[in-house]
């Protein structure tokens, strides 16, 4: 219900304060890209698919979902941040890119700050420790009992070296003294085939792309990574639970335009954002992937992606996580 009411009072709130030159503002003339990074089958993919035709019939636009996969999201925001600010081009931003790739690429092609218009955050989820049926420890106490006899030998996968699940795992690794193999993919989809196909034991995934196999059973669910449960798996108990006090490793999601894209054409955006994420269906279709927190302002959003950037440049410093590997 905190979900629930929170986006229906962002809602309420932008259309108080709209004004009517807001309301008039002129929308992209043409079709909308939101531009994914990641392969289709993944958690960026689903809610930029939900999120995009809603707006498509509020907007009586195409608004077409462009994947452009690779580098665990840097390749698509490099190519939003260079697209002209009009609008028919928007970024479904994620934490790898917006948060993690400036501590992690040394030569990144864009300035976050500089080279993106915030518009909306869309939701905020837990990473779900999860693995394929055919593996026998099935606990987050019994995989670390597992990785100390075996080091480096059990295999995680990851959506691609340096995205949120690669640091869910290098935390994880700190925390627990274990060493395990690194398998990064390009992007959620391949990781999660091969997991399931048993090419690969376990990996901490977005519990937007885990969950459809965790509840058709193809895949087992072990801890997930929010201090709280979230709605969606009351029964999985948090990795705070399960011996790792104060372990917290989200991944989030929203939208972005260009930088150039002018502030008022984003609060615009945002305005329709916020009454789309408070549509039932839509609500429902966030809760069950795990997705919570989103909506609000533009200027909310700028602000959770500095504190964001500043949370995990300290944890890449102090666990010395590099893309290699």
């Amino acid at each position: 219900m905190q979900r629930r009411t929170f986006v229906s009072a962002a809602a309420a709130s932008a259309a108080v304060v709209a004004s009517p030159m807001l309301r008039a503002q002129t929308l992209p003339s043409g079709p909308v890209r939101i531009v994914v990074g990641f392969p289709p089958g993944g958690g960026t993919d689903a809610l930029a698919r939900v999120v995009g035709q809603k707006l498509s019939v509020l907007w009586n636009l195409s608004v077409l979902i462009d994947n452009k996969a690779g580098a665990a999201g840097v390749i698509a925001a490099d190519y939003v941040a260079k697209q002209p600010g009009d609008g028919n081009t928007l970024l479904m931003a994620h934490i790898n890119s917006h948060a993690l790739a400036p501590s992690l690429v040394p030569k990144l092609g864009y300035v976050v700050e500089r080279d993106f218009m915030p518009i909306t955050l869309v939701g905020v989820t837990p990473n779900l420790l999860i693995c394929n049926e055919a593996q026998s420890a099935k606990s987050v106490k019994d995989l670390v009992e597992l990785c100390k006899k075996n080091p480096g030998k059990i295999s995680f996968a990851s959506a691609g070296g340096g995205s949120a699940q690669h640091l869910a795992l290098e935390m994880f690794k700190l925390r627990a003294g274990i060493d395990a193999l690194h398998v990064p993919y390009k992007g959620s989809g391949p990781a999660l085939t091969d997991l399931i196909g048993g090419q690969v034991n376990y990996c901490f995934e977005t519990m937007t792309s885990a969950t459809p196999h965790v509840k058709s059973g193809k895949a087992v669910a072990l801890a997930q990574t929010r201090a709280k449960r979230a709605k969606g798996h009351p029964g999985v108990p948090t990795m705070d639970e399960s011996g790792f006090p104060g372990f917290d490793a989200t991944t989030w999601y929203g939208l972005v335009g260009p930088g150039r894209m002018p502030s008022v054409m984003a609060k615009r955006m945002n305005e329709d954002i916020n009454r789309v994420m408070a549509m039932p269906d839509v609500m429902d279709k966030f809760e069950q992937y795990g997705a919570e927190d989103g909506g609000g302002s533009t200027e909310r959003f700028a602000e959770f992606i500095k504190t964001e950037q500043a949370k995990w440049a300290k944890v890449i410093k102090d666990a010395k996580v590099s893309t290699e590997g």
